[in-house]
């Protein structure tokens, strides 16, 4: 692909992928073509000779779905119709464009861009950094190779679409209606294309699908008469099979069909609407405009990511307070729980704290007698002896002495390994040597 100056020289892919949307040329301004996949009717071809803003619906078989046609008299009716959103083609009309066909070498397909844009500059009244352009090859062989090149004015587009462009809607891909048709109905072969654009018919004569020669004539039979031979003249001057082996003519101009058939003397065949066009390389999108649409496209694609990443934010929150809900719920509910044992909770407690203090009456463990008899069981001999004896709710306290401070010991360690006294737990301090060398000591017991 090859776009003079600011885009001479760049190429960028068409995208993969069925536009949903089509704006195309005709004799009463515009055709906006959508597709319309809920819809499902049998294929018919439309009239451009019904109501203006009137829809119609047509399936095609190599599609899903059907696709609908509104009729628009200028491109501002579109704006309403369309979306940040939404893929579309723009078709041009054959008049706001340059059309021409080449022979060059055969060459690197590389170089064909700066070929064709040496080529074109020949034939521009205008500077060549003020044009976009595009070309496809139509055939090619070893020594030569067969070119279709367009061209428009940056200008004359700009104003052309304005009213798309003033809203932020830039088509993906901006080709010529006429090269659309005759991808359609022609893919192969040389055939010739007549159908209207506004109030001039186009003339356009194709080869393997390409457009090789268009022009625009009055929509009468006295010029068809004069224009039909001359226009026939300069394609075969341009080497172009002129036999026309293949005429299309636009089923909105079925009154010209004899006509037409008298003037090249082969048989003319009706068409209508294309539902959708065929894809076509050809795209005269500028650069500047290429990456508006990138940044637009971009900023869509952050939107509706900052609307994802919103509501997911929002449906945390709500999930948030629902939780905290459930559990403020919760909380009430084991408070209520709580006030309601808190009498019986506090019986508990009071009884167990009775029987804690009748336990040292009511449990032979405390029981003095039972005590003193297993400390006496815990004397390691007669060397040892117990000579004061004090118990009270709290603590039991017991003074001795022993012939020795390891008799003291030894009885102290009896004691702690006593089943019948692990009750308490007993502590002694270091026995005070007399001057006998027997040593007095002290135990103390406390309740575990």
């Amino acid at each position: 692909m090859a776009v003079l100056k600011c885009s001479v020289g760049r190429s960028f892919k068409i995208q993969t992928g069925m536009p949903s949307i089509f704006i195309i040329p005709t004799s009463h301004g515009w055709n906006f073509v959508r597709s319309a996949p809920t819809v499902s009717v049998p294929a018919r071809k439309g009239s451009d000779n019904e109501a203006g803003g009137r829809e119609a619906a047509a399936g095609k078989p190599d599609q899903n779905g059907s696709w609908t046609v509104r009729k628009l008299q200028t491109l501002e009716e579109a704006v309403p119709l369309l979306s940040a959103s939404d893929d579309f083609v723009l078709g041009l009309p054959v008049s706001a464009v340059i059309a021409q066909r080449f022979r060059l070498p055969s060459v690197d397909p590389a170089e064909f861009p700066e070929m064709i844009r040496l080529q074109i500059e020949k034939l521009l009244p205008f500077p060549a950094d003020e044009v976009t352009s595009d070309f496809e090859l139509i055939a090619q062989n070893e020594t030569e190779s067969v070119v279709s090149a367009v061209a428009i004015r940056n200008e004359q587009l700009a104003e052309m679409a304005s009213p798309l462009l003033n809203r932020g809607y830039i088509p993906r891909q901006i080709t010529v209606y006429a090269a659309q048709r005759a991808s359609t109905y022609a893919p192969k072969g040389n055939a010739l294309l007549i159908y209207p654009e506004g109030e001039m018919l186009v003339y356009a004569m194709t080869e393997n699908g390409k457009l090789s020669l268009a022009r625009t004539i009055e929509r009468n039979g006295d010029h068809l008469q004069l224009e039909l031979p001359q226009l026939r003249l300069s394609a075969e001057l341009q080497g172009i099979d002129a036999s026309y082996p293949n005429v299309l003519l636009d089923e909105t101009c079925y009154e010209l069909r004899e006509a037409v058939e008298g003037i090249l003397t082969s048989p003319t065949e009706i068409v209508g609407i294309e539902l959708p066009p065929a894809p076509v390389k050809l795209n005269l999108l500028p650069e500047s405009w290429r990456q508006r649409r990138l940044q637009l496209t971009r900023q869509v694609e952050w939107q509706k990511r900052l609307v994802w990443i919103g509501g997911a934010y929002v449906a945390i929150l709500v999930l948030l307070f629902a939780y905290l809900g459930f559990l403020r719920f919760q909380l009430g509910l084991l408070d209520r729980r709580i006030a309601r044992d808190a009498p019986g909770t506090e019986f508990v407690r009071a009884t167990e704290a009775k029987w804690k203090a009748l336990a040292p009456a009511l449990d032979p463990h405390y029981y003095p007698v039972e005590i003193l008899q297993h400390l006496f069981e815990s004397l390691p001999s007669g060397d040892v002896r117990i000579t004061s004896y004090n118990q009270s709710a709290r603590q039991i306290s017991v003074d001795g002495e022993a012939n020795t401070a390891a008799l003291a010991y030894e009885f102290i360690d009896k004691i702690k390994k006593n089943p019948e006294l692990r009750t308490f737990q007993f502590d002694m301090a270091a026995p005070r040597i007399l001057p006998s060398n027997h040593a007095q000591f002290r135990l103390e017991g406390k309740p575990k």
